[in-house]
């Protein structure tokens, strides 16, 4: 940052929150991801939940308690636990494909303004497809296996990302690209060294999205046809009206998708530390 000029003298640019000692702690930016109120408007709703189901004793296939979720989890954690790693591996295959499908493409249309004109639209038209309409046809065409599950959850991921990741870029700072411009820097040079770094922010957001709604794809493919996964299992059980079973199967996947959002974000704290949101300028010596 100093060799660009953009440090005032006697001042540099930290994360706020972090000292000396935490060093940047993956840990402590996990922690900051979920706020300790949010985690106990959650504690306040189960409990509202749990005495709900006691007060008007709610029978256990329509809505079981919270405390029953629990045992059957525990209980049942033999089963669970396969089934949840393969639904795990699909939503970080999906998480990664859609990214990297999305980052390019978004480098595209901001690359050729011919490509933004001939891809934009298609992007609004595969965003607008319903989920469950595309899925059985990926099903016909790639099979029960794991291909089909990558590419119902790169669909998912693909659009967030993309939008995203291509607002950023074209919201670079003009004064940016013309001190690039000044210094005779190609077209493709101030692409990959300016507007990229500027728009990494909004990348982190997309990313921040999508990994919240990665179970999305994953589990609808595995309803519309799999062999295994969460999204099975919660239709056997369903079958057999074992609801605990299934919410049981629900609180893995809430647990992944929060965890997920957790670490992208993160990571993004880390990577992109210049953002406005993640710096605060301290005079040295404090």
């Amino acid at each position: 940052m100093s060799r660009l000029g953009l440090s005032a003298p006697g001042v540099v640019l930290r994360r706020p929150g972090w000292t000396s000692h935490s060093s940047g702690s993956l840990l402590g930016g996990l922690w900051r991801e979920l706020p300790v109120m949010a985690i106990g408007t959650a504690c306040g709703l189960l409990a509202a939940w749990e005495g709900a189901v006691r007060a008007w004793s709610i029978p256990a296939f329509l809505l079981p308690a919270p405390s029953r979720i629990g045992a059957t989890l525990l209980s049942r954690w033999a089963v669970i636990l396969p089934e949840a790693l393969v639904t795990f591996g699909e939503m970080i295959g999906g998480l990664v494909i859609g990214a990297g499908l999305g980052m390019l493409a978004a480098l595209i249309m901001a690359g050729s303004r011919r490509a933004e004109r001939a891809v934009g639209p298609l992007l609004v038209v595969a965003q607008a497809l319903p989920v469950f309409a595309i899925a059985p046809l990926l099903v016909v065409w790639l099979g029960f296996g794991l291909a089909s599950k990558l590419a119902m959850a790169s669909l998912v991921i693909f659009f967030p990302v993309t939008t995203s990741f291509f607002e950023g870029l074209r919201r670079t700072d003009p004064g940016l690209i013309d001190l690039g411009r000044l210094n005779r820097a190609s077209r493709r040079q101030v692409l990959l060294l300016i507007r990229v770094p500027a728009a990494l922010p909004a990348l982190g957001a997309g990313l921040r999205v999508a990994a919240a709604g990665a179970p999305i794809g994953a589990i609808v493919g595995e309803w519309v046809g799999s062999s295994s996964g969460l999204g099975l299992l919660m239709l056997h059980a369903n079958a057999r009206m074992q609801t605990d079973l299934v919410f049981a199967a629900l609180a893995v996947l809430v647990a992944f998708s929060i965890a997920l959002w957790a670490v992208v974000g993160a990571l993004t704290r880390r990577l992109v530390f210049w953002s406005p949101d993640t710096l605060s300028i301290v005079p040295q010596g404090e």
